[in-house]
């Protein structure tokens, strides 16, 4: 699957910061019927349920994208290893990890057929990281602004440093963190196609669960792949 995807035309994905399998689901169902593309176990889920939720996502969406947002920073060939038989299409690799975690997990997953996400959360250097990443051999970065940073200095936003990583890497680019969803379809324009909704948008980050009900959640996802695929 993941060798036929374009990443860079514009796509969204949901982010399913949730603990709970069922809600997962749920949430899930609602997210692919108002036509997101791509599903994330988020670390939440991940952290809550273990791999068990990404081959439950798998079993009932056998056709979507899915990203394991694992944030790995260690062992990065086993857990590659874990989430690829899980049936992701996709794990993330911090960007502080060490060079030699971030070549274990490309090494792992490209035999598997997984893309690897390069999240530069917490760097000094933006753009220096988003080189790093794509020379040591990931598929995607991830321009990450951290909750906790966000926590203390509602200010922050992605926005701060993104236009610095899309200018340093021929790599797609994602863009999270101190975003509103208006400013979900300018992402693509700028450069960073692969759109993702998430907490605090449309998932509680208090509660870990849907921010609003789910026929709400619907429309507001639907209006967000409307405006950013134009579909």
């Amino acid at each position: 699957m993941s060798a036929s995807l374009n990443l860079y035309e514009p796509v969204v994905q949901i982010s399913l910061d949730l603990t709970s399998i069922d809600e997962a689901l749920e949430v899930a169902e609602v997210a692919v019927k108002a036509g997101v593309q791509w599903l994330e176990a988020g670390t939440p889920l991940v952290l809550a349920e273990g791999v068990r939720a990404i081959k439950a996502l798998r079993a009932r969406f056998p056709e979507h994208p899915i990203v394991a947002d694992l944030k790995i920073m260690d062992g990065g060939g086993l857990e590659t290893e874990l989430a690829a038989d899980a049936g992701a299409t996709f794990v993330v690799v911090m960007s502080r990890a060490t060079d030699a975690t971030v070549r274990s997990v490309v090494r792992a997953a490209e035999p598997r057929g997984v893309k690897v996400m390069g999240d530069i959360l917490g760097c000094g250097d933006y753009a220096a990281e988003a080189r790093r990443m794509e020379k040591l051999g990931v598929d995607a970065i991830v321009a990450h602004l951290g909750f906790d940073e966000r926590g203390e200095n509602p200010a922050l936003s992605v926005f701060d440093f993104l236009a610095q990583v899309v200018e340093a890497t021929r790599l797609p680019v994602q863009a999270v963190g101190g975003l509103r969803l208006e400013d979900l379809p300018r992402l693509p324009g700028l450069g960073a196609p692969l759109v993702v909704v998430g907490a605090p948008l449309v998932i509680s980050t208090e509660a870990f669960a849907p921010a609003a009900d789910l026929q709400t959640l619907s429309a507001v996802l639907g209006q967000v792949v409307e405006e950013v695929t134009g579909k």
